[in-house]
């Protein structure tokens, strides 16, 4: 096994910049073990279909197809979900949206919390959420059929029952109610950043990942109506690129949100800012 792995590294080396990584991965999903069994077990012989399929898997990745979707899943928060090309592949840096949003929900009282997560996607922001917090209500919209399948898909792997699904671009679809939280990862990557033709991203949605000439188009929108779609006091979240903090602070202070302020993920960049709308 240590030898057919050694080779994999090699052809990855080429192309990936995680090859050990990548190959591991792989070869541990072919086998349907952990990369831990890997380690414990290097002398184990392998059969050849699972050498063929693995040796398969290896010359896709040096083509570029993201590891995620050469396995069909990618762990997010404490779960484990299903990804598709219809879908983004969830992030590591979106993580913050999660425990900022759990971190600003309102304890049961009277009325059960509610959480609305615009452009679902796999579900990984409403299904993280709700998985946390069973007492509450969490409704996930996406406009994509193929996307919203993959997170109902997730939803019953995961034993998630608290989510509610709706086919709705941002909120035009979307039965009304009120919430005490409005969450979103919208596509914030401008429509001629090179980056658009690099990595996974090559791969993904560009429906999931650009937004016009500045990246904004999609978080204009969400800002401008979210308002009619919070309770009083309620929280708008968004993710948005590193480079954006400042634009989106803006936006949610002219929309007439306080409270106002960037957060930065664990390498420092700027990625989520919120509001609260007042009471």
């Amino acid at each position: 096994m240590q030898e057919l792995l050694d080779t994999a590294i090699r052809q990855l080396e080429r192309t990936s910049g995680s090859a050990r990584a990548d190959a591991e991965i792989l070869l541990a999903h072919c086998l349907q073990k952990s990369r831990t069994w890997l380690f414990i077990w290097p002398e184990k012989e392998i059969a050849s279909t699972t050498t063929t399929q693995f040796l398969n898997l290896i010359a896709k990745r040096t083509t570029g197809t993201p590891i995620a979707h050469l396995t069909g899943q990618r762990e997010f928060w404490t779960l484990t979900l299903k990804v598709t090309p219809d879908t983004l592949i969830p992030r590591p840096e979106t993580e913050l949206l999660v425990e900022t949003a759990l971190s600003l929900l309102p304890a049961p009282l009277a009325d059960t919390p509610s959480v609305l997560d615009l452009g679902t996607g796999t579900g990984a922001i409403a299904l993280s959420i709700a998985s946390e917090r069973p007492d509450i209500s969490v409704t996930a919209c996406d406009f994509s059929p193929a996307a919203l399948a993959v997170a109902q898909e997730n939803a019953q792997t995961n034993h998630i029952r608290n989510v509610q699904f709706h086919p709705s671009d941002w909120f035009s679809a979307l039965p009304p109610q009120p919430f005490d939280l409005i969450v979103s990862n919208p596509p914030y990557i401008e429509t001629n950043d090179p980056h658009l033709l690099q990595g996974d991203v090559r791969f993904e949605p560009i429906s999931a990942l650009a937004s016009g000439k500045d990246g904004l188009d999609d978080i204009r929108r969400i800002v401008q109506e979210a308002p009619q779609w919070l309770k009083p006091d309620g929280w708008l979240l968004l993710e948005h690129g590193y480079n954006q903090g400042k634009a989106v602070t803006e936006l949610l202070r002219a929309a007439g949100f306080t409270q106002v302020r960037c957060l930065p993920d664990l390498a420092g960049n700027d990625r989520v800012s919120i509001g609260q709308l007042p009471g």
